[in-house]
This record gives structure tokens, sequence and C-alpha cells, in this order.
């Protein structure tokens, strides 16, 4: 009867590890706290879902756990960071691999045919720079060129009618993009615009019909994806075919391609474009930035036009757009994969794990900036402030190469706006704010 008794106990406890392991519902990732698996296949995917992004999704699971929360993605667990003491914490050697490269692998199950861990990380990164660096070298009058053009194109338009910056800028960022990274091919706006077409269908589907599974149910929205990858695919292989031709290296995709790497899709343009109206929707809210702004141009510039040896001099423009970045959230995620066992105060993260950095949650935490929601430029006057912006990667040595890109043509915008036009925010103006791989914003100004 005892041996009965330990046989029937000793099986219960099997029973319910064996529950515990096949059903994560019941479990906490690494006994993080957060919240459990809804689901067993999907995990807590369906609660990002519900919540309308994973930023935002993130921002109440912050609010909930604390700065170090978990939770599930399908059957693996993810430790998500949300304020810059635990970012300063956390261990990992892989600081180099690619974060949105890391959360397309982890969460959407993509794969790179450019592996290599993080010293070829590294090598690529460099390259990116090196490549953007030349081509906005060789490039620069042609970035000053589109700016004029726009600009000019808004001193026409009378002072009381609408100016529908997002769609304006849009297509700076487009023409900008598309011609110093990919060549003349894009002096033609056919050209830009059937490339920002697939552009936007490629990476709407990436960005949520991948997450919930809708694109698989659909076979007319699969079916225009696979059409929109087909033709970019097959405009890249073209300019790639145009562009070794060319003997002379002037635009991006010629060092890549110098260094037989051209995988890496360029979405400089969506970085940039958020930048540019992001930053002109703060300043008009504010005539004593304008004006801060107008004498720092006047007073280094003269009457010269803005050159890419006068941008480090433009100090407070800088910190416009650093103020930018972090009010409007462009950047509201980043990922590292955990690749040797790490810790987080008292939390244990083991190797493998999949951590995010809550960036959109740390950016606006009373803790480290005072007055969060607040645009105010003066704050990056403050080095513990400088210092804070760059551990998240948005200046200094970590900037991705595609931010730098963005701040040159904004910083080029700014400079030239601020010795034509005065801005003033749109009466009545109803902001439309839309999370995904980076926040956007649909409305205008009156310039």
């Amino acid at each position: 009867m005892l041996d009965f008794a330990i046989f029937a106990v000793t099986f219960v406890i099997i029973l319910v590890g064996a529950v515990l392991y096949l059903y994560p519902s019941s479990r906490r990732a690494s006994g993080i706290p957060g919240l459990n698996p809804t689901d067993e296949k999907d995990g807590n995917l369906q609660d990002i879902v519900n919540r309308g992004s994973l930023h935002e999704f993130l921002v109440s699971l912050h609010q909930e756990f604390g700065s170090v929360a978990s939770f599930w993605f399908g059957g693996r667990p993810v430790v998500s960071l949300g304020s810059v003491d635990q970012l300063r914490q956390h261990i990992n050697p892989n600081h180099t691999t690619d974060s949105f490269e890391t959360m397309l692998k982890s969460l959407l199950g993509y794969q790179s045919g450019m592996g290599g861990g993080a010293s070829e990380t590294m090598i690529r990164k460099k390259l990116y720079e090196s490549a953007i660096n030349n081509t906005l070298r060789n490039s620069f009058p042609l970035v000053l060129k589109l700016v004029e053009e726009l600009v000019g194109k808004w001193k026409s338009i009378p002072e009381d009618q609408h100016t529908p910056l997002c769609a304006h800028l849009l297509g700076l960022a487009m023409k900008t993009v598309t011609q110093l990274a990919l060549g003349e091919r894009f002096n033609d706006d056919a050209e830009v615009i059937s490339f920002r077409k697939n552009h936007d269908a490629i990476w709407s589907e990436i960005g949520k019909g991948y997450l919930d599974g809708s694109l698989e149910k659909s076979s007319s929205r699969k079916g225009h994806y696979e059409k929109a990858l087909s033709e970019m695919e097959s405009v890249l292989l073209s300019v790639a075919k145009e562009r070794k031709a060319h003997k002379k290296q002037t635009v991006f995709v010629d060092t890549l391609l110098q260094s037989s790497l051209t995988e890496r899709q360029v979405s400089t343009d969506e970085v940039s474009h958020s930048v540019c109206i992001w930053a002109l929707h703060f300043l008009s809210t504010s005539e004593e930035v304008q004006d801060k702004l107008y004498q720092e141009v006047t007073e280094v510039l003269g009457s010269d036009p803005v050159s890419l040896d006068k941008i480090p001099q433009l100090r407070y423009c800088q910190q416009v757009l650093n103020e930018t970045v972090r009010t409007a959230k462009l950047t509201p995620i980043a990922a590292r994969l955990q690749e040797v066992e790490g810790k987080v105060d008292q939390h244990i993260i083991p190797k493998e794990t999949l951590v995010i950095y809550a960036l959109g949650v740390v950016l606006q935490d009373s803790n480290t900036w005072s007055a969060p929601y607040r645009f105010d430029p003066d704050r990056f006057v403050e080095e513990s402030v400088e210092k804070s912006f760059c551990l998240l990667g948005f200046s200094g040595n970590q900037t991705c190469p595609e931010l730098s890109f963005a701040y040159t043509v904004a910083t080029v915008l700014l400079s030239t706006i601020a010795r034509q036009l005065k801005l003033h925010k749109l009466k009545g103006q109803v902001m439309d704010v839309r999370s995904g791989s980076s926040l956007k914003t649909t409305g205008g100004q009156k310039s």
C-alpha cells in the first residue's frame, strides 16, 4: 500500500510537471515578473494585437510589472527592459547585432542570408556608415537642391493655405534616398512613386500581416504582397546591373556591390521622413525654438547655404533633432539576443532569450527625463541627458547609419526653413499617431 502511495504521489508530480511544461500558460519567463501566455501556441500574441502595436503593449506591460517584465511570443519567453538603469546593466556581448534583424529572426522566423555573428555585423555596419558618408560627400549638392526646391514651393503657397507637410516630406525623403542610394534612375518621379508603393506594401505586411497571421489567411493580400516583393527585387537587381557597369562609385549601392553585400533593403526613407515631419511639427508649436534656430543658423552660416562641414557647428539644431526623436519616440523598440546568461537587477536572463529594449517607454520615463512629455531642446545642454541618449543608440558612436543620414537631411531642411519661413500649427489640427516599427503621424502645418 505504501509503495502504491509513493507511486501515486510520484506520478502526480510528474504529471503536474508535464502539464507545466507542455502548457506554458502556467509559467512565467525565467521567474521574471510578467504575463503568463494566454494561448498555448501563440503566447501573448493576441494581447499584442489587441493593444494595437507592440509598443502600446510594452507600455501597458511595464506599467503593470515594472521596468523588467516578461511575456511570451509563441512558445518562447521574451524579456523587456523599460528604463535606462536596466539597459545600462544589461550584460550582452552581442551588442553589435542589428536590432531589427534580431526582431525579424526571433519573432517572425525570418532568416537572413548574411549571418556571421557579431564580428561580421560590425564589419557590415562600418561598411554602411562608410557608404552613407561617401554618398553624402559626393551628393550633398543634390540634397540641398531637393530641399531648396521644396521650400521654394512652400513659399509660393498663399500664407492662409494649408500645406500638406506629410505628403510633401514623404516625397522629399523618397527622392533623396532613392537618388542618393540607387542612382540616376530615380530622377524619374514615376520610378520613385512605384518604388514607394511596393515598399509600403511589403513593410505593412511585415509589420502586421506576419505578426497576427492575417497575411496567410487572405489570398488577395498575400498575392499583393508577393507581387510587390517580386517587383521590388526586379528593380533592385536591375539597379545592381546598371551600377556594376558604372565605373565611378558615387551612390550608396555602389559600395555595397563592390563589397558583395547587396541584400540590405534600404529603409532610410522612412527614418528621414519621420524625423523631418516630427521636427517641423514640434517647431510649429514653438516660436521660441524657431527663433533660437534662426539665430544659430544666421551666426554659423551667414548668408551661405548649409554645407556638410558646417553641420557639426549647428549644435542647437542637433538638440532640436535629438528632442524630436525623444519626444516622438521615433524608434520605440530595439532588440538583442542574449548570447550568454545575463543578469539585470536580481533577475537572471537565460542564454538565447530575446531581450527587447522598450525605447518608447524609456524615452518618456520621468525618472530619466524631467517633464518627459514636453518638447524642450534645451534639456540636451546637460551632459547627463546626452549620455542617456547616447546609451539608447540615438547619438554618438552607437547611432545607426540610417539615423545619421536622416539627421543630415533634416538639418539641411531646418536650416533652410529657418531663414525663409515661419511655421504655424494648423488650428483645430488633430494628430493621428500610429505605432509600428516607428511612430508615424498624419496631418499638416501651415508655413
